[in-house]
């Protein structure tokens, strides 16, 4: 068994709880390979963050960014969450209790035939001749420029039907998990995974529609018009930049997160907001 540590970059209490966690493995036999940021923070040696998508487990220290990044740059394994940050949705392990959650974890992957993961799903975003890597979080499509007199005109359709066309700041489609974040800010509504939908918002629409909760099966097309340039966004991170008019389509990522760890808690994470 492999085990992979990716901390918080810049974060002196991330590397060195990365430290502890890898001491705690080393000792009961278990390979540890840090990402090439933490172990310099440690002074060992280290590999890019995508070598660790063969390990049996990554385990990501930080806030919800780092989990994001972590979880993009090793796919298909499964991510555990320790958080650092202020809300932590998607790190349920508190600092203090990491190195035991993280021996408990490694030892139901050693002694489970075939180990279940919570799957989170993802959205991804492509056009004519490009596509962005899949977001856990939201596909943003937006202008240059936010505020009065900036924006793009959209035109919305889930499954070829029209839902919605104006002038917008732009338009979000975000999973379950992303429904916290950008989406919440932008008036969109809080999705249970259960549900199992993607949730699309407009952004400051002139006459804008509620949101909408569509089926993970949907493909959600954005057409762009009434600007030189826009942007679809995965995540916060990674931009396509657009030379409308062009057409933006968004459909769910053949791949989800896997998670590791104790269980995700939705409404336990939501009183983290207040």
């Amino acid at each position: 068994m492999e085990v992979g540590i990716v901390a918080q970059r810049g974060n002196s209490r991330a590397a060195e709880l990365a430290g502890e966690i890898r001491r705690a493995l080393t000792e009961t036999a278990v390979a540890v390979t840090l990402d090439s940021a933490t172990a310099a923070a440690l002074d060992r040696e280290g590999r890019p963050p995508e070598a660790l998508a063969d390990c049996s487990l990554v385990v990501s220290i930080g806030g919800d960014g780092t989990f994001l990044y972590t979880a993009r740059a090793v796919a298909p394994a499964p991510v555990m969450g320790v958080n650092l940050g202020e809300v932590g949705f998607l790190n349920v392990t508190a600092p203090g209790e990491a190195v035991e959650a993280v021996r408990e974890e490694v030892h139901r992957l050693r002694t489970t035939a075939d180990p279940e993961f919570q799957e989170m799903p993802q959205v991804t975003a492509s056009g004519d001749g490009w596509g962005l890597p899949p977001a856990l979080n939201e596909i943003a499509v937006l202008g240059p420029q936010r505020g009065h007199g900036n924006g793009i005109d959209i035109e919305v359709r889930v499954d070829g039907d029209l839902y919605t066309g104006s002038h917008a700041d732009g338009v979000l489609v975000a999973t379950p998990t992303g429904s916290t974040a950008y989406n919440l800010s932008e008036g969109g509504p809080l999705v249970n995974p259960s549900v199992g939908g993607f949730v699309v918002t407009e952004m400051c629409a002139d006459g804008p529609m509620p949101s909408l909760v569509v089926s993970p099966e949907s493909t959600v097309t954005v057409q762009i018009d009434g600007a030189d340039l826009a942007y679809a966004v995965a995540d916060g991170r990674t931009r396509e930049e657009l030379s409308p008019p062009t057409q933006v389509e968004i459909r769910r990522a053949p791949e989800p997160v896997r998670v590791a760890g104790p269980p995700l808690d939705f409404f336990t994470a939501l009183g983290k907001l207040d």
